[in-house]
């Protein structure tokens, strides 16, 4: 079985060589397909799992059969992917689900359709981007609640509230109306496989809009090297000032010189986002 699904590793990656690259899929897609034939799964070449030098790992191809076969009703974490020419899904994350899935015998898997940003879709963000200066802020660290009693904005009206599940950290929208009227271009950032348009129309929920949109960063295999280094400069090229919001700190970092300002948010009686602003307000009167 390992010999039959190794060949069809190389077969696969052989086939679309130089022929498949990823597309934008439509939301009604992304909602209605929410499995797919197996067969119409592919590895991702950039992968580690792709890469014979470093290959998949058995052990944990191993375990996710195992835990199929003991519980095959239990509903697995969907294999996160984007559209892909000429057909079919290339696999961004779960590759070792997928293999899992086909040594089984699985005909049928569960997947999530996400649009990722790749390097051209930054590169324009960039360039359409209308300021001199830029916030980034983590979505999973600092924008999404990371426990249930944290607090939070009131969700989207219905039936937007269905499909939106993540809860806003209560003073964001708050806080983002108030960056982007002083001048700044906001940037948010996340580990996950988040779809560029489901965080953009999620913040659009809340009168918001961000301009750029980077998901999927545990990836670290996402762009070569040259391809970062080429999109670090565009950044540097374009912004002035970086500033770095996170749970506890303001950095005011000059992208020019790398000097850096720490500042600490004051969060006396809950209120994070006020104290941000007051933040930005005495860095305005300072300048």
């Amino acid at each position: 079985m390992r010999e039959r699904f190794e060949v069809h590793l190389v077969n696969e990656i052989e086939k679309y060589k130089g022929l498949a690259f990823p597309v934008k899929c439509g939301t009604l897609h992304r909602i209605l397909f929410a499995s797919a034939n197996i067969m119409k799964l592919h590895p991702n070449p950039d992968d580690e799992f792709s890469k014979p030098e470093v290959g998949p790992s058995y052990r944990i191809v191993s375990e996710y059969e195992t835990k199929l076969r003991e519980h095959p009703d239990v509903r697995f974490e969907p294999i996160i992917v984007e559209k892909m020419h000429p057909d079919g899904y290339l696999i961004i994350n779960g590759h070792h689900r997928w293999a899992a899935f086909y040594r089984l015998g699985y005909k049928r898997v569960p997947i999530e359709i996400v649009n990722m940003a790749h390097e051209d879709d930054i590169i324009k963000m960039i360039e359409t981007a209308t300021n001199d200066k830029r916030v980034t802020i983590d979505l999973d660290e600092v924008v999404f609640c990371k426990s249930d009693d944290e607090p939070s904005e009131a969700k989207p009206g219905f039936p937007f509230g269905y499909f939106f599940k993540e809860r806003i950290r209560l003073g964001i929208p708050a806080l983002f109306h108030y960056l982007s009227n002083n001048g700044y271009d906001i940037w948010v950032y996340s580990s996950k496989f988040y779809s560029i348009d489901y965080i953009r129309n999620y913040m659009k929920r809340y009168h918001v809009n961000v301009t750029g949109i980077v998901t999927g960063t545990e990836k670290k295999n996402n762009r070569s090297e040259s391809a970062q280094k080429n999109i670090d400069k565009m950044i540097a090229g374009k912004y002035k000032y970086t500033l770095n919001v996170d749970d506890d700190m303001v950095l005011l970092i000059n992208n020019e010189t790398k000097e850096f300002v720490e500042h600490e948010i004051n969060k006396e009686k809950g209120n994070w986002s006020q104290g941000v602003i007051n933040i930005l307000q005495q860095m305005k009167e300072d300048a």
